[in-house]
């Protein structure tokens, strides 16, 4: 997740771009990014959201973060 905050940190995206490039609708893409952020235990899905809106290589991302279940 430090690896995700800082890239977002550095893009100069507002949470509510950010939000809705991870495909939040415009009403819940400010919170729903700012929750994304908050989150001890996101999701797989959410984090690979995150990285391509970001535009990061998710395997990177994968690979400094969260392991895969069943691996």
């Amino acid at each position: 997740m430090h690896h995700l905050r800082t890239a977002f940190d550095e893009s100069g995206l507002s949470l509510d771009e950010l939000g809705q490039r991870m495909g939040y609708p415009k009403e819940s893409a400010r919170k729903s990014a700012w929750q994304f952020f908050r989150s001890t235990d996101p999701r797989l899905s959410m984090i690979e959201k995150c990285a391509v809106a970001l535009g990061l290589d998710v395997q990177i991302v994968e690979s400094t973060g969260k392991k895969k279940r069943g691996k």
